[in-house]
C-alpha cells in the first residue's frame, strides 16, 4: 500500500479504502486467476491493486491522479494516467475483467460509459455508494427503479454482494457503500442501443406521468406491444423497454 500521507482530493472524489477485511472480501468475490485480464479503475493508494497483482500475471490500472499513478507501477502493473470517463476500454482483449472502488461523484456516468463495452467484458466488480447499487439492482415498481436500472439490466445480470460501512474508508464518506457484481447477458440487446437510451430517458424524465403521456406513442403501438398505456414508467420491465425501442424504430411515425 502507498503512503497514507497523500491528502485525498475532493475534486477526484477520493475516499481511500483501508479495511483489510473488506479488501479480502472483494478479492475473494473477484477470484482472479493468473491468466485473467484485469483492469482496475481508480486504484488510489493501491490497497486493492497490490493484492490483485499478486494473483494475476498482468494488472492494468487507470488512475487520473498523477501523484498516485507515479507510485503505482510494479513488475506486474501497467498504469494508464487517464480519466476513466473518456477511456477506450475497447483497447483491452475480449473477456477483460473490470474492478474498482469507483469515485462516487462520477459513478453513474461512468457506469453508462462502461455499459457500451458489455460485449467485451467477462464481468465487473465495483464498490459504489449503497444508494446507487440499490438503483442498479432495483426491480420494477419499486421507488429505486429508474433509468440506471433499465439501462444496466438490459445488458447485465446484477448482484449486490455486501455492504461496506463508512469507517472502512479514509476519509469516511457520509454514506454507506456496497459491492456489486455485473455479468453481461449472453443474448444480444435486441434493439438499437441509442434508440433504447432515448426511449428510457424520455420515459423517466416524466416518471410521474402515464406511459401514454410520457412516451407519446400511438394507441396502436401500445396495443401491438400488449402494454397498458395507463401504466407509469417504473412499472415496465427492462425487456418491455427493449420492445418499445424496437417498435419505435420499426414505426418511426
Amino acid at each position: 500500500m502507498l503512503s497514507s500521507s497523500h491528502r485525498p482530493r475532493k475534486r477526484f472524489g477520493q475516499h481511500f479504502l483501508h479495511d483489510p477485511g473488506v479488501v479480502r472480501k472483494i478479492v475473494e468475490a473477484i477470484a482472479p486467476a493468473p491468466d485473467d485480464i484485469v483492469v482496475e479503475i481508480g486504484p488510489g493508494q493501491g490497497v486493492l491493486t497490490f493484492p490483485l497483482a499478486e494473483r494475476v500475471k498482468r494488472l492494468e490500472v487507470i488512475e487520473i491522479d498523477r501523484d498516485l499513478a507515479a507510485a503505482l507501477p510494479g513488475e506486474r502493473i501497467k498504469v494508464h494516467v487517464a480519466d476513466a470517463l473518456e477511456f477506450d476500454f475497447g483497447m483491452f482483449p475480449q473477456g477483460v475483467r473490470i474492478v474498482g472502488n469507483l469515485p462516487y461523484n462520477i459513478s453513474t456516468p461512468l457506469l453508462f460509459h462502461l455499459a457500451r463495452y458489455a460485449d467485451r467484458v467477462r464481468d465487473l466488480h465495483f464498490m459504489l455508494q449503497l444508494e446507487v447499487v440499490e438503483r442498479m439492482v432495483a426491480k420494477p415498481s419499486t421507488p429505486e427503479y429508474g433509468r440506471l436500472s433499465v439501462m444496466l439490466q438490459t445488458r447485465f445480470r446484477m448482484e449486490k454482494l455486501f455492504r461496506v460501512a463508512p469507517g472502512a474508508f479514509r476519509p469516511p464518506p457520509k454514506v454507506e457503500s456496497a459491492v456489486v457484481r455485473m455479468q453481461p447477458l449472453r443474448q444480444p440487446l435486441g434493439c438499437d442501443a441509442g434508440q433504447l437510451e432515448q426511449v428510457v430517458r424520455r420515459a423517466f424524465s416524466a416518471r410521474r406521468k402515464t406511459l401514454r403521456n410520457a412516451l407519446g406513442l400511438a394507441a396502436g403501438d401500445f396495443a401491438a406491444l400488449g402494454i397498458d398505456p395507463g401504466l407509469r414508467p417504473e412499472n415496465l420491465s427492462p425487456q418491455d423497454y427493449v420492445r418499445i425501442a424496437r417498435r419505435t424504430i420499426a414505426n418511426p411515425d
